[in-house]
């Protein structure tokens, strides 16, 4: 299946959302799903309103927010945030559907992994404690090898504590 039939299947479980919602299925609400469910980045809202922009729409942000609010609510879509004063917005129905992100602090550049051993890890600690997980989320912050490439080395404020103890 392509990218582009995956992502009209997509709108259409949207769309559906909508209408057990009551709430009506509009253009402007589509544009915006379009354009979450076309990319595998973690998407921001200046993200979206630039790729809408690309594609000759002009759609206002509070518009992008409320869809995205939707979209979440929908289940078909995380907000995620990652430190950086905004949200970012992910598709759950990626290659991927477990992974976690390496966040470089330095260009706000997001990488996904998957992980069997944090697969293992969960599985034994909700052994351990008779936990039923349903969902876990892992980040690591750091620098990206082509910020440290570039001279960035990771800052050590806010890394010690600022009580004198001598």
């Amino acid at each position: 299946m392509t990218q582009t039939a995956t992502r009209d299947g997509v709108i259409r479980l949207f769309n559906r959302y909508l209408r057990e919602q009551g709430m009506p299925i509009t253009q402007q609400r589509n544009v915006v799903a379009a354009a979450v469910f076309g990319s595998d980045e973690h998407l921001s809202v200046d993200d979206i309103e630039r790729i809408l922009r690309e594609n000759g729409e002009r759609i206002g942000k509070a518009t992008i927010y409320r869809t995205l609010d939707l979209l979440v609510k929908s289940r078909l879509v995380e907000e995620l945030d990652f430190g950086e004063g905004f949200k970012r917005y992910e598709h759950r129905l990626t290659r991927q559907p477990i992974h976690q992100h390496l966040v470089c602090t330095a260009c706000g550049n997001v990488a996904e992994f998957e992980s069997g051993e944090m697969l293992a890890i969960e599985a034994r600690v909700a052994r351990r404690f008779g936990f039923r997980p349903t969902r876990h989320r892992l980040e690591i912050y750091g620098i990206c090898r082509a910020c440290q490439d570039a001279g960035v080395t990771p800052s050590t404020e806010g890394l010690a504590c600022p009580i004198d103890t001598a």
